[in-house]
């Protein structure tokens, strides 16, 4: 577990867990056994009380816990697939979107969540409604996520515009 920029309390690839609850939820390990819920809860709150927005190792003890690379991808496959789904009922023609958008929403949305995307940047979501990717690449930069990410997210729609072009 770690905090990211926020200060949210984090596990894997940036999967949020609101509370203690959320974490005993998961099938952690100490030391290759699994850990108990006192444990998961007490590491919770200590990786609450420690400062935000470092590197994630920075949170890790010798007695940290830990999820296996398995359980971490089947979640985050299932936080993706309930995204795309999202999006897609936002979206009616997502389906037909270049796999760039479809990149650079996901990015979006995992790291905004879905009210933050849908509700926080109305510009974009009305861009990518009628499919201008310039003025989507325009309207896409978050706070928060590092320059690069932005600039690659910003990158994906701008990419598009080629591509329809072409089409």
């Amino acid at each position: 577990m770690y905090r990211d920029t926020v200060g949210k309390v984090t596990v894997g690839v940036g999967l949020m867990l609101p509370d203690a609850n959320a974490a005993q939820a998961l099938p952690f390990l100490l030391n290759n056994r699994p850990a108990t819920p006192e444990e998961i809860a007490a590491e919770y709150a200590r990786v609450d009380a420690l400062p935000q927005g470092r590197a994630a190792a920075t949170y890790k003890t010798r007695a940290a816990l830990e999820l296996t690379q398995q359980t971490v991808d089947a979640k985050l496959l299932s936080v993706l697939e309930n995204f795309e789904a999202d999006l897609r009922a936002e979206f009616p023609h997502y389906d037909t979107f270049p796999k760039a958008i479809k990149l650079a929403l996901l990015d979006m949305i995992y790291n905004l969540g879905p009210q933050g995307l849908f509700h926080g940047y109305p510009h974009l979501i009305s861009a990518i409604q009628t499919g201008n990717w310039s003025l989507a690449a325009d309207h896409c930069t978050r706070r928060g996520p590092a320059p690069e990410r932005n600039d690659w997210t910003r990158q994906q729609f701008i990419s598009s515009v080629a591509t329809t072009i072409k089409a």
